[in-house]
């Protein structure tokens, strides 16, 4: 029976960051990385942004494991969210599976999950007749892998976040040997990394960039040094720490996150200090001890992220770190195409606070990912069949399918997938067999999906136009309102300067309710509501020419509580006809009424019941660890 290979991306095509990719081979789902992506502006509200996996949870049986090629978030950072759905072997690097398990260490289901399995470059794992094996490559964290997933067809090759760089350290070095290899034994498919393709000019190599930061640590001789840098980025840590120690200045961590990063890092020897421990770092606690010209700030935020954090710094809303005059902020970090207004926005913010700020995209050519001649550089070495770039905007993936066209490949061998494609092999060559719907899971605080485009869409409108709430109370026997309209708003318009319009607005409000309440035959709460809200809607776009988020509350009046009061006052009254003696005052302990007042229009939440999670069945193919000793 002839072999079926599918290639679908759950992710990292056509955006950045969130890599997720499936190689399916007959009836084994082999998953590729499980990437977060950090949100964009327009997602307000959004803490992340991860790969939407339903596709996989529905086939678990199937699921052989995930395989992670590195420890940066759009690798791993979905991952807490995949297994405690899909809890399935995870296999990568050692300094991988370290930063995963922090990743997955507050996840509550996660506890007991151990089913990490540490490779090295020369490893091989097998599941029946497929053969996972691994090549060394260079990015900016150590012990970054590509993915060789070889078949009866012939090899898939994931090459991962990589660049080629002469220069890097031990750790970092790809191993172009083993790559030649892969190649001679011949590539049916390729996903490579497209990221660096857009730009133009060929990336700095690290040893320029480290040189670049020791000499801005030099030339600030007084005033702190704040460095907003990824919390996984342990390259560019280990270059500040480096240029700290040259120019006499002590490191200080701030975020949980990087601090984390840093032990672990130190732990496995993949972060080398000049200096004891002790004498390098100071906690966080003793920054105000520090002199300023003897400080570095090595700061992130929620995640690894550190330009959002900046802001809140730069608006004094952290209690540890305040800008000083005299501060230098040296941002490490290379934004994406949609982040850099965010980045300017921020720069600016921290210039108004006093501080002077230095980016080193703006004078260096710096990236973790492969330029152009590195793209092509690859393809020649591997000579794929078949060429699929990843990880990147629409514009960047077909920039990459231009620099494949300058190497000899044509319009049927290069593909440009979009979320949810299944490319199919036939015997004989690829095709797009089809699709599924693959869009993305929204985080926000502990939610995971709940967020969706009628919320996003409600959370853009109040930022930009408000909230309006009217209140009224009404009963319902008598037909009519028993009290006036109440108004406020919350961003809309200044309520003091906006006397009549509230006013007018309050009148619109009784009169639409009045006629509502008429009408008890057919009364019908979520109809009032939506009237109230449609003449409210015409009547203050017509005023303003805006949209706010219209909020009608509408009360029905207290029947129960008056029979009550009447009860009461008939039994005092009798008590005093049956005794010559003053009657006492009866103690107010009686039993509360059953007739308890209900809230009016508010239905109770609607909890789910919690799915149990699928639990992955013993896999068919027994997997066979080659070269690899450690398994946990």
């Amino acid at each position: 029976m002839a072999t079926t290979l599918d290639i679908m991306p759950f992710g990292g095509v056509r955006e950045n960051g969130m890599n997720m990719y499936a190689v399916t081979v007959d009836e084994d789902i082999f998953i590729l990385d499980a990437g977060l992506k950090y949100p964009e502006s327009d997602l307000l509200g959004v803490d992340v942004v991860i790969p939407d996996y339903a596709y996989l949870v529905e086939h678990a049986d199937n699921v052989a494991g995930v395989f992670l090629t590195h420890g940066h978030a759009d690798a791993i950072g979905a991952l807490p969210y995949l297994l405690s759905d899909l809890q399935v072997p995870v296999f990568g690097s050692e300094l991988t599976i370290e930063l995963a398990k922090l990743a997955i260490h507050n996840e509550p289901g996660l506890k007991d999950y151990d089913d990490y399995h540490i490779v090295k470059g020369n490893s091989e794992v097998r599941f029946g007749n497929v053969t996972v094996s691994f090549f060394e490559t260079t990015h900016t964290i150590p012990e970054s892998l590509g993915i060789v997933i070889e078949t009866s067809v012939g090899q898939v090759v994931y090459t991962g976040d990589f660049k080629l760089d002469t220069t890097a350290l031990p750790y970092y070095q790809t191993d172009l040997l083993r790559l030649a290899e892969i190649g001679q034994k011949g590539v049916v498919a390729l996903l490579a990394d497209a990221a660096g393709t857009a730009h133009i000019g060929t990336p700095d190599h690290e040893s320029v960039l480290g040189d670049y930061i020791l000499e801005n640590f030099h030339l600030h001789k007084s005033g702190r040094i704040i460095v907003a840098a990824v919390a996984s980025n342990i390259q560019r840590i280990q270059q500040v720490v480096d240029a700290a120690y040259k120019v006499g200045r002590k490191v200080v961590i701030s975020g949980n996150d990087l601090e984390k990063v840093v032990r672990t890092a130190l732990r496995l020897k993949k972060l080398i200090l000049p200096i004891p421990e002790n004498e390098m770092f100071v906690s966080l606690k003793n920054l105000s001890k520090l002199p300023a010209d003897e400080t570095v700030i090595l700061e992130t935020g929620r995640m690894g992220e550190p330009i959002r954090h900046l802001q809140r710094i730069a608006h004094g809303d952290d209690r540890n770190i305040k800008i000083q005059p005299g501060d230098l902020v040296f941002i490490t970090t290379t934004p994406s195409t949609a982040m850099e207004g965010y980045v300017a926005k921020t720069r600016d913010m921290l210039f108004r606070a006093g501080a002077t700020v230095k980016q080193i995209s703006t004078d260096k050519k710096s990236s973790g990912h492969a330029s152009k001649d590195d793209f092509q550089l690859m393809l020649n070495l591997l000579k794929p069949q078949n060429v699929i770039p990843v990880q990147g905007e629409y514009r960047v993936l077909n920039e990459a399918y231009r620099a494949a066209e300058q190497v000899g490949y044509d319009d049927d061998h290069v593909f440009l997938l979009a979320k949810g494609d299944k490319l199919r092999w036939n015997g004989e060559k690829f095709y797009l067999g089809g699709s599924i719907q693959v869009t993305s899971t929204m985080i926000d605080g502990s939610g995971v999906g709940d967020i969706g485009s009628i919320v996003l869409n409600d959370r853009r409108i109040l930022s930009e136009d408000g909230v309006f709430i009217a209140v009224i109370t009404i009963d319902r026997k008598k037909k009519k309102v028993i009290a006036p309209a109440k108004i406020d708003s919350r961003g809309f318009v200044y309520v003091k300067t906006s006397r009549d319009l509230m006013h007018e607005a309050a009148e619109l409000v009784e009169q639409t309710v009045s006629e509502g309440v008429k009408n008890t035959k057919d009364f019908d709460w979520g109809n009032l509501k939506n009237s109230v809200r449609d003449a409210l809607g015409k009547f203050l776009y017509e005023k303003t020419r805006r949209k706010p988020v219209i909020l009608p509350v509408i009360m029905e009046a207290n029947q129960n509580g008056r029979r009550r009061r009447r009860t009461s006052s008939h039994q005092g009254n009798k008590s005093k006809t049956v005794g010559t003696k003053p009657a006492k005052k009866q103690s107010n302990k009686k039993n509360p009424s059953k007739n308890t007042d209900k809230k009016s229009g508010v239905k109770a939440a609607n909890h789910k019941p919690n799915k149990p999670r699928r639990q992955r069945k013993n896999h068919k193919s027994n997997k066979q660890v080659k070269q690899t000793a450690d398994t946990k």
